[in-house]
């Protein structure tokens, strides 16, 4: 797939703001913004400036830079080298304008009337969402859910590798999950440091929701997924996600419910419509039919065709 070479699409972007690790192509803003500090620019180039002052992404455009980091990917194995914001933007379901708001965070991108370099915006990409350096993921819950997840190929292909599970059911220790052996929950801490855990994956029940978070940030994992329907505490310094299934098809009942009583106020307001317009027909042409002239196509008034 080529850019297509429209004149408004894909120009270079003044960057709003980057990600908390940085962004590559954001050197001039941030040698800009060393000047207003006082530090060092080579000190800010190389990426030891301090954290506050970099600006967050928010959250609407992470979510969308995930969702373009999808497209992306599949354009890449599909050989695809130069894609233009329509072509980008549709494929991931969203407007070309809101596409190139989100891209200006991350710098200047694209060239006018070319199109954006497919392996270049997807390295831009990953380097915003962290992705870069890859993520070492250990789940805890080896259960139904969490051999599923284990299982599911698309993490790897996403920059995160799964390399420890772990249960406290005797039954699962020692068992074998697409290649990784089910420890003992027992060793999550010491096995955390082990492999490098960046992130932990939460599919216990919801009574051991919370203790597993607990041992998790004990073994210094800062990121944390639940899949457990409670909420959990951590620290401020960790990040976690929670994915409650049952709420979101709650959430998928709601706009059904409201999209069948849309379709419905549709239908209602044609039908009555309809018949509005059938009545004012039937007087007009019986109005007609003492005011006007005939012609081979029926009766008109006004220049208007009534039909006979």
């Amino acid at each position: 797939m080529a850019g297509r070479g429209a004149t408004e699409v894909t120009e270079q972007h003044q960057p709003h703001g980057y990600s908390a690790r940085g962004v590559a192509g954001a050197d001039s803003a941030r040698r800009a913004e060393a000047a207003s500090s006082g530090t060092r620019a080579d000190s800010v180039s190389s990426g030891t400036r301090a954290d506050s002052t970099v600006r967050d992404l928010p959250q609407a455009t992470v979510t969308r830079l995930a969702s373009y980091l999808r497209v992306l990917g599949v354009m890449a194995d599909d050989g695809t080298l130069i894609v233009s914001s329509e072509e980008l933007a549709s494929a991931a379901g969203v407007g070309s304008a809101m596409l190139r708001k989100d891209l200006s965070f991350l710098g200047p991108n694209g060239v006018r009337g070319v199109g954006y370099d497919v392996t270049r915006l997807r390295a831009r990409i990953e380097s915003a969402l962290g992705l870069d350096q890859g993520h070492r993921v250990v789940l805890v819950g080896a259960g139904n859910l969490g051999q599923a997840l284990a299982r599911y190929g698309g993490f790897g292909r996403r920059g995160f590798t799964m390399v420890g599970l772990f249960d406290r059911d005797p039954e699962r220790i020692g068992t074998d999950v697409d290649g990784l052996t089910v420890r003992d929950v027992a060793e999550l801490e010491s096995a955390c440091r082990e492999l490098g855990a960046t992130i932990g994956v939460v599919a216990t029940p919801d009574e051991a929701a919370q203790q597993v978070c607990d041992r998790l940030v004990g073994a210094g994992v800062r990121c944390i997924l639940s899949f457990a329907s409670s909420s959990v505490e951590v620290p401020p310094h960790v990040e976690v996600g929670r994915v409650d299934l049952a709420v979101e098809m709650q959430v998928l009942s709601f706009r059904s419910a409201r999209n069948a009583e849309s379709d419905h106020g549709t239908a209602v307001a044609s039908d009555h419509g309809t018949a509005v317009a059938s009545d004012h027909g039937t007087a007009v042409a019986a109005v007609g039919g003492a005011r006007s002239t005939s012609t081979g196509l029926g009766s008109t008034k006004n220049g208007s065709v009534i039909a006979p």
